[in-house]
């Protein structure tokens, strides 16, 4: 915290770090992750492969805990209604905008380059295959029937689910118990046996929640919030532990030390997996009641626990200074993260002949650089202003 502001200002660059990150990760899908995305392409790197793997450990994770920070204060001064009124102010159009028009703009180039049917012109294929008034085609290639989806959309969804649940818990409280201090009550940090036990238990959570939906299974939670469970444990702990961190005042109290030990444990276990990744994977297995499968939860958990002390902790020794450029593309994360695809994916079509490497430094330079100032320029429209 900088003397006489309690501002954190290194949270603004966690965040713009963050989503600098997920585009990165998103530039990297067709050149070595073997999950779907919206280009495909022969080819790839192992290395990129195992980035993307280390990345996805902790990157949304983290960026819930930051946001789940941010959520009793706001709360607290503006009240549950209004706090929720804004909050589906904010993030509902994204995804409505999402839904409607990004996604099936990403999906209608891969239906027409990267499947064996016909072609069909936009306006058939957007009722017929993406909303699903048509029939399923014979042979159908997917990755689902109808082609509709929140895509990378479903972190927003998720925000809301849990905002609501926080606001839900908060009037409970309120009406049959004791409330809430309104400003955050500093206490000592968790221990190191009291983040132990927390990777413990987050790591048997996430093992049994693979054992039905192993990693990349994705389903329709209440025919609406797209959730992929083998994810949810960690996911939600972090956006508990968030609102924890803020009201015990563990951001400032965590010892630099600790952090940093621990962001040592997480670069030792990122390192190792950056280089030998292709000979430790055959260790581990995406889902099922399996010892593998109990071997990558709890190293998945360990690093992206380490790995999220640390960077709060590096970002709050080396970072936290303000600066107006940071936090104002700090703001834009959100815009930034409902756009950024489109950039990515033209961007993948463009470099569609050049070598992997190549192909994603370009994509991800080009692409961060393009999201951030297309995301600053939306939204400094007047008639995109308040959506954006």
């Amino acid at each position: 915290m900088v003397e006489g502001t309690g501002r954190l200002h290194h949270l603004d660059a966690l965040k713009l770090f963050l989503i600098v990150l997920v585009v990165v990760l998103h530039a990297a899908q067709p050149y070595g992750p073997a999950d779907w995305w919206y280009v495909e392409r022969e080819g790839g790197s192992a290395l990129l492969a195992e980035i993307a793997r280390v990345g996805g450990t902790f990157l949304m994770s983290l960026f819930l805990f930051v946001s789940a920070f941010f959520v009793p204060a706001a709360h607290d001064r503006q009240g549950g209604a209004r706090f929720l009124g804004h909050r589906f102010r904010r993030f509902l159009p994204l995804v409505l905008i999402g839904f409607f028009v990004v996604v099936p703009a990403l999906m209608y180039p891969y239906h027409q380059n990267f499947r064996d049917h016909p072609s069909l012109d936009p306006l058939t294929y957007y009722l017929d295959v993406y909303l699903g008034e048509g029939e399923t085609p014979q042979g159908w290639t997917g990755p689902s029937w109808p082609d509709r989806q929140f895509a990378h959309l479903w972190f927003l969804q998720h925000l809301l689910v849990y905002v609501s649940l926080y606001a839900a818990w908060r009037w409970v409280a309120g009406r049959f118990g004791r409330p809430r201090a309104p400003k955050a009550v500093p206490s000592a940090p968790p221990g190191t046996i009291a983040i132990c036990g927390f990777v413990v238990v987050v790591s048997v959570s996430t093992f049994l929640l693979r054992v039905p939906y192993p990693v990349d299974t994705w389903i329709p939670l209440l025919e609406f919030i797209q959730t992929e469970p083998a994810d949810l444990a960690l996911q939600a702990s972090f956006f508990w532990v968030g609102l924890l961190a803020y009201r015990h005042g563990w951001l400032t109290s965590f010892g630099e030390r600790a952090g940093l030990a621990w962001l040592a444990v997480g670069g030792v276990l990122a390192a190792a997996h950056l280089s030998f990744g292709s000979r430790i994977e055959v260790l581990y297995a995406p889902g099922g009641l399996t010892t593998g499968s109990l071997l990558w939860s709890t190293v998945e958990t360990v690093m992206c626990v380490s790995l999220s002390i640390g960077l709060l902790t590096a970002f709050r020794r080396w970072a936290n200074r303000p600066s107006p450029r940071v936090a104002e593309a700090g703001a834009l994360v959100f815009t930034v993260y409902l756009i950024h695809v489109p950039v990515v994916v033209a961007l993948q079509y463009a470099t569609l002949d050049l070598a992997p490497w190549p192909a994603f430094v370009i994509v991800a330079v080009v692409g961060t650089v393009a999201s951030l100032l297309l995301a600053r320029l939306l939204s400094r429209t007047p008639v995109l202003r308040r959506v954006l």
